[in-house]
């Protein structure tokens, strides 16, 4: 079910995947119209959450900003509460969307910046690890899970992208039509990788910029084994099809 209306005047769309985000989901809603005013609009695709995330975000879509709620009978995954958005998006006309989470480890006011990026470039990505970049209030182990994956399929699949498993991006989207959305069924950070390799692959223009990336105060992480290994498996297979595959090669930004 989805709270529906036609797309205000905004040019850009940001979505945001949500299961059990009440907690946060109103003020993530506030700082991103407080920053972007009606640069933006705001759709929010929830799985079904039982702790009331979707009346929250219904009674939000009814006050002066354009936000909208897609409903889904069940948890689905996020990869594909993304493509779900970019086909809204497309549907409706929107000329960028950008992925945020919805737990305020983005921080709205970057979301201006990721557009502003689009004037040169197809993708921008929210980076940890370039210069400027960093992250707040996470522990040895899983700072080097994240860098060790992003090492690892910076390796593999040969693109020099530094945090290619970010999920506070923005896209042209022209990169992210029916066709060029045909086959995508990642989950999770193996999601992430596989858009930007896709991209990549297109020869399409990729910049980072710098974000401080802050663990979630409220709610439960939905970091689960399954995909990390999801992403090791995927990374690995698309590594060795690129290889012995016909590849080619994008560009890249600083």
């Amino acid at each position: 079910m989805a709270v529906d209306r036609p797309a205000d005047s905004a040019q850009a769309l940001v979505i945001v995947p949500t299961f059990n985000e009440s907690e946060s989901i109103g003020e993530v809603a506030r700082r991103l119209f407080d920053a972007a005013e009606d640069a933006v609009d705001l759709l929010v695709v929830d799985d079904a959450s039982p702790d009331g995330t979707a009346e929250l975000v219904r009674a939000l879509a009814g006050g002066p900003h354009g936000i909208h709620l897609l409903e889904r009978p069940a948890k689905l995954g996020l990869g594909t509460a993304y493509v779900t958005g970019f086909q809204w998006a497309r549907e409706r006309g929107y000329r960028a969307v950008v992925e945020m989470d919805a737990d305020l480890s983005h921080d709205p006011r970057d979301v201006m910046r990721l557009l502003e990026g689009l004037d040169d470039a197809d993708l921008v990505i929210g980076s940890r690890y370039v210069q400027g970049g960093s992250v707040e209030n996470w522990g040895p182990f899983r700072r080097k899970l994240s860098a060790l994956g992003n090492w690892y399929a910076r390796s593999m699949l040969r693109f020099p992208v530094r945090d290619s498993t970010s999920g506070f991006r923005a896209y042209r989207m022209e990169l992210l039509g029916e066709e060029q959305l045909r086959g995508v069924s990642s989950h999770g950070y193996a999601f992430q990788i596989e858009m930007t390799r896709r991209v990549f692959r297109r020869g399409a223009r990729i910049t980072e910029i710098p974000i401080t990336f802050i663990e979630r105060a409220t709610g439960q992480s939905k970091m689960k084994s399954r995909i990390i290994v999801e992403a090791i498996l995927r990374v690995t297979r698309w590594g060795l099809a690129d290889r012995f595959g016909r590849g080619r090669s994008g560009r890249t930004e600083p």
